[in-house]
């Protein structure tokens, strides 16, 4: 039979058969969606598709929910944002009649299952939604929940399209090959059943989070299915920052052996091309190396939160030091130098070099720079307290007055001039609770939160050999919050070198203080101290700003331990 021109397949029953069969192009539109904008989302998806078009496509590949943006969270809750999601759809549909379209999308699920909503995929053709696969395996790990906000698919179908049987996934249902995991998460893997039901093509839309080394294991993963099952691989990524989440795009076509014969760029939108039955095209330059894509992901995530969210301006605070330092150069390339306001506050025990340094790298960067000394301000809390504290002496309660100084000031400015407040703490800071809440904290977005103290070091290198904007007076200097005579890092904490490998090991694989101990021929009381450390600094963390995610496990919702806890340490 034939539903909307679509020939039924023979085999499963799919309502979506033949769509050509002489030698069509297949396009790849990587989009960056935003979250809740139907219009912009669809008006997007009608511009790359009709651009696939002229560009001789017969089919065009959008990523996972990228009419409504991913991920929706609870917004799917809303029966009107599923029903402006629906009418997005069938907008594109109207609006791209002579390439058919598949694009990411929610759609009702069956009352029975608990759920308002699936994760679905609609073929759009000559003006209908023609064909819908949904989402069989919802990942609940990391920063993923799709079990509360989704109900899985019973089934899928093959569709037909140049002669090829497609198997459509999405996103996770590529994740469980069992030819690749050693472990895996699902007994069901709907890439081996769709080849068993007579595919021969896969096709998957995603909106897979960057982490790095993540492009290069999506890669070999994708490569392993179509080197097993001996057919191509088609993968759309999503790209772009949704709020802690950024998306690379590096989308890819694989061919049988394996190879990659097409793929998009990373961290900015792409459309690619590529023929199904000559498998070959379109290869656009991917960025390569750790510092370089961890650094166009940290940009693109600021680009992206601080334009999603409605601001134009941001502030930093500017202490001289080198995470302040990155900090404004990622927001300098992410909103342009003319839209950063860099914040100098000298302190009482601030050294000479802070102002200078801040003062030098605003400069370079072309940024506007203010200075506000709070000595006074410091002095005037002092002097307020100085009954109450009466026979007390100093001690980190006068550290964090000044740090909560200069917050307070931010935020100030942060309201007087419309503009959002990047925090500049780093994950080995935030880690161990070396950071003062309603202080260093504040602001609406944490910048290098996920970025190691060590990794912070690499990243301003590489800045540095691009173009020379941080001083090396900055890169050179011993580390310290300033907020006591003399004081370093090094005064409660070892070295940011083991600090770092103590956290990689507990926070992203769980390793116990003997393992990490042994295994770095480290203290194990060293090593305990750290993870005591780590373990109490749990209500900041859940007080800090949202960070930008570039490694396997950040800190954030895709984190969850208790507060009130008890230390196995």
């Amino acid at each position: 039979m034939q539903i909307d021109g679509l020939e039924t397949s023979p085999r499963l029953g799919s309502r979506a058969g033949p769509l050509y069969t002489g030698i069509v192009k297949i396009a790849l539109g990587q989009i960056n969606p935003t979250i809740g904008d139907f219009a912009g989302n669809a008006a997007k998806i009608i511009d790359f598709s009709r651009r696939a078009q002229a560009a001789g496509a017969g089919l065009i590949l959008f990523p996972e929910l990228c009419v409504c943006g991913y991920p929706p969270r609870d917004l799917v809750e809303r029966p009107s944002f599923v029903a402006r999601n629906r009418e997005a759809a069938e907008r594109i549909a109207a609006e791209t009649r002579g390439i058919a379209v598949i694009c990411g999308l929610v759609t009702p699920a069956r009352a029975e299952t608990g759920k308002s909503v699936m994760n679905s995929a609609a073929l759009l053709k000559e003006g209908a939604i023609a064909f819908v696969q949904s989402k069989m395996l919802l990942p609940t790990y990391d920063v993923f929940d799709e079990m509360r906000n989704f109900a899985p698919a019973s089934s899928q179908e093959l569709f037909t399209f140049c002669g090829k049987q497609m198997a459509l996934t999405i996103c996770e249902d590529a994740w469980n090959d069992k030819h690749f995991w050693n472990k895996r998460l699902y007994r069901f893997d709907p890439v081996e059943a769709l080849i068993g039901a007579g595919g021969n093509f896969v096709l998957n839309i995603s909106a897979s989070p960057f982490w790095v080394g993540k492009r290069e294991f999506r890669r070999e993963m994708l490569a392993t299915i179509a080197r097993n099952y001996k057919v191509p691989v088609v993968m759309v990524n999503q790209v772009g920052g949704n709020d802690s989440l950024v998306f690379d795009g590096s989308s890819l076509v694989i061919g049988p052996d394996g190879a990659v014969i097409a793929q998009g760029k990373s961290f900015e939108e792409d459309l690619i091309c590529f023929d199904p039955n000559q498998l070959a095209g379109d290869i656009h330059e991917q960025i390569a190396g750790e510092e370089a894509s961890a650094y166009a992901a940290l940009v693109l995530g600021t680009r992206d939160y601080v334009r999603k969210c409605g601001f134009r301006q941001v502030i930093v605070g500017l202490s001289g030091g080198i995470d302040s330092a990155l900090t404004a150069v990622i927001a300098a390339d992410a909103v342009g130098p003319e839209n950063v306001i860099g914040v100098g506050m000298p302190g009482p025990y601030s050294s000479k070099g802070s102002i200078a340094d801040s003062r030098t790298l605003a400069e370079n960067l072309g940024i506007r720079f203010e200075v506000i000394v709070i000595s006074d301000i410091f002095d005037a809390y002092k002097k307020a307290l100085q009954e109450v504290f009466a026979g007390l002496k100093e001690d980190v309660t006068e550290e964090n007055i000044q740090s909560r100084t200069r917050g307070t000031l931010l935020m100030a400015l942060s309201n007087k001039f419309g503009a959002i407040v990047l925090s500049t703490g780093n994950k080995s800071e935030l880690g161990v609770g070396y950071c003062t809440l309603y202080g260093d904290m504040v602001g609406g977005l944490a910048v290098i939160s996920d970025v190691p103290k060590t990794m912070v070091y690499r990243l301003s290198r590489y800045v540095n050999s691009q173009r020379s904007v941080i001083p090396v007076t900055t890169l050179e200097k011993p580390p310290s919050a300033e907020l006591r005579p003399d004081q370093k890092d090094s005064d409660i904490l070892p070295p940011y070198e083991i600090v770092d490998l103590i956290l990689e090991d507990y926070v992203e694989d769980s390793h116990s203080a003997e393992q990490i101990a042994a295994d770095h021929n480290f203290d194990v009381n060293l090593v305990r101290h750290i993870i005591c450390m780590v373990d109490r600094s749990e209500y900041k963390r859940q007080q800090a700003a949202p960070g930008i995610k570039i490694s396997a496990k950040a800190f954030g919702y895709g984190r969850r331990f208790p507060i009130a806890a008890k230390s196995e340490t």
